[in-house]
């Protein structure tokens, strides 16, 4: 068992309220329940010895390892390849079809041999509470229990298991076609009745139940385009890091996974952003899945209720899954972080910081369909006019900006176009919609706006945008998003060369930076990689220019940077190893929107 694997050798399965990662060796090191963003139960990737992992691998070292996913579902099949034998480890979690939050939740591991014999070693070492809390364990014949405070879990197996300090191992040897099982799941504190012992009948049973269900969801997409098996993987992970009972996605199902490793930058990214879930709402309709838009657009509305009469801003740029705002960051000084990065953040104090570009990917989010548009109602469109009207008068302020720098507020110049694009939104709703609204007001504040980053936003040296006033010399990759928000054509002449200006400065070997701390300090130490998100706008943004060769090449490109089951974490290392948070919703839902604008340039439709 490595220490620490690689970030890319992990594969996602999820029951739509939380989610695990599984090594490509079979060890779950990953998982924290009821929800993505409670406390962790298995966090060896975060620190080997404290953290917890639930092994269930063959005992030899030198076998060959494959994993992939069963086709267009999120059943994960790891391999094992040697002379003696070759076995498989099959990890799901049952989905939630019903959407309501539950304490108790699954995770499934079955192995099998396919060829010759296989011995299976398995190792349950949960450490509760990020490695926090004491448990004791007690080994009964039908469900073995581990209690800790807060905290209750099950694990049944259908071969012998004993005791190894306050953890339980087994072992099994299978011949070919003999299926061995082991079954996690964890209550709430109280725990409750056991779980039904597993019959191998009634897991193969819940094992098609779950193939059948994912299949049936990636039917219900409409994208025939070029690339149809990752989008798909790219839809199956946005769906699967979606909190179900409330449809408000998280950022990344991990936390504290680094930039860079061995620094600072190691964020906790378990949260629903309104950023990142607004424009998932885009990507999501481009598939046809109009439900999962719409339910994420009315738990931003109910965000945007609850702030009324409240004063302050109408909203803060992340919540918890369940719409709670205390996001009160601490730093984990017990785990040592993925290969030494420290310090482990849990929490996220950019929850406090003003970012004004919300607005406009908020207002994107609610007018981007129709079907998204009109379900807000009478009620909900009066909330989004007073939010409206609050802009009107509190756009034109410095701000973090879109990448949460901790260096000082500025004038970016993104936050504008974004606050621009909620005016411009809000008048094309009110029209459509034929609702009451001081359209005036939004047009000066509109057109203010643009006349400001015409004066301000563009660098004559550079003859391209800029990220912030004053900033000649710094290019933002977020500006990537100006075209597609309608602030600039995507042909204009400024656009191309501030294109050209992005190549030149932000682009290496077609992956992209989102800025060059060094010319733009962001309050942080050391450096990070390409954002991976920011080199899917890229493929957006020269398609949309009519830069097809480039942007093909870019896209297709991309797509080897994958890991070995199409996820992508944050951000491509120098040396072409993924980093940051894995994995990641942003790079997946940008993945998804470059697919479509790419297919429809190709195949010669206007924008």
């Amino acid at each position: 068992m490595d220490r620490y694997p690689p970030i890319a050798e992990h594969g996602l399965i999820g029951d739509l309220q939380t989610a695990a990662l599984v090594t490509s060796r079979g060890v779950v090191d990953w998982f924290a329940a009821p929800r993505f963003d409670s406390p962790s139960i298995f966090a060896a990737l975060l620190d080997h010895d404290r953290g917890g992992y639930f092994r269930l691998a063959p005992d030899t070292a030198d076998a060959t390892c494959k994993q992939l996913y069963y086709p267009d579902t999120a059943v994960l099949v790891t391999r094992f390849m040697s002379p003696d034998g070759v076995g498989e480890v099959i990890d799901w979690m049952p989905p939630d079809t019903g959407g309501t939050a539950t304490d108790r939740h699954t995770l499934v591991r079955t192995a099998r041999t396919v060829r010759g014999s296989v011995r299976f070693d398995m190792e349950c070492r949960p450490r509760f509470d990020y490695g926090r809390a004491a448990h004791r364990v007690e080994l009964r014949p039908g469900a073995s229990v581990f209690r800790a405070p807060g905290a209750t879990a099950y694990l049944q197996s259908t071969f012998p298991l004993e005791r190894d300090g306050d953890d339980l191992r087994g072992s099994v040897t299978l011949q070919v076609g003999e299926v061995a099982a082991a079954v996690f799941t964890v209550c709430g504190a109280e725990g409750g009745a056991p779980p039904a012992p597993p019959t191998l009948e009634g897991m193969t049973q819940e094992l098609w139940d779950t193939v059948e269900f994912w299949q049936k969801w990636v039917r219900g997409s409409n994208y025939r385009g070029r690339w149809p098996d990752m989008v798909s993987r790219s839809a199956i992970t946005l769906k699967l890091l979606t909190y179900r009972p409330t449809g408000a996605p998280v950022a990344a199902a991990t936390m504290g996974l680094p930039e860079q490793v061995g620094g600072e930058r190691n964020w906790d990214y378990r949260y629903t952003w309104v950023r990142d879930g607004s424009l998932s709402v885009r990507s999501l309709l481009d598939l046809g899945f109009v439900e999962e838009a719409t339910e994420f657009t009315r738990w931003l509305g109910d965000r945007l209720r609850e702030s009324e009469g409240k004063g302050g801003e109408p909203l803060q740029i992340m919540y918890r899954v369940d719409g709670e705002p205390l996001l009160t960051e601490e730093i984990l000084g017990h785990l040592e972080g993925y290969r030494g990065s420290a310090p482990v953040r849990l929490g996220n104090a950019a929850s406090d910081q003003l970012q004004l570009d919300i607005y406009g990917e908020a207002l994107y989010a609610l007018s981007e369909g129709r079907e998204v548009a009109a379900q807000s109602g009478y009620r909900g469109w009066k909330v989004l006019s007073r939010t409206l009207d609050w802009l009107a008068d509190s756009w034109d302020r410095p701000d973090e900006g879109i990448w949460e720098t901790r260096g000082g507020r500025k004038d970016f110049t993104y936050s504008r176009v974004m606050c621009w694009a909620a005016f411009d939104r809000g008048l094309k709703l009110a029209a459509d919609f034929s609702r009451p609204a001081d359209t005036e007001r939004w047009t000066r504040a509109r057109d203010s706006i643009i006349e400001q980053v015409m004066a301000h936003g563009w660098s004559e040296s550079n003859q391209a945008y800029v990220q912030h006033y004053g900033g000649e010399d710094v290019l933002d990759a977020s500006l990537l998003l100006m075209p597609r928000v309608g602030f600039v054509a995507p042909k204009d002449p400024s656009w191309l060369s501030t294109l050209d200006a992005m190549d030149r400065t932000l682009v290496s070997d077609s992956l992209v930076y989102r800025y060059d701390p060094a010319a733009s300090p962001d309050g942080l130490r050391g450096s990070e990689g390409t954002f991976s998100l920011c080199t899917f706008l890229y493929v957006d943004a020269l398609a949309r220019a009519g830069r097809l060769r480039p942007a093909r090449y870019t896209f297709e490109k991309m797509h080897t940077y994958a890991n070995h089951v199409g996820l992508f974490a944050e951000e491509i290392g120098p040396s072409g190893e993924q980093l940051g948070n894995f994995p990641q919703a942003f790079t997946h839902l940008s993945l998804i929107t470059a697919a479509c604008t790419l297919d429809a340039a190709l195949d010669g439709q206007r924008y």
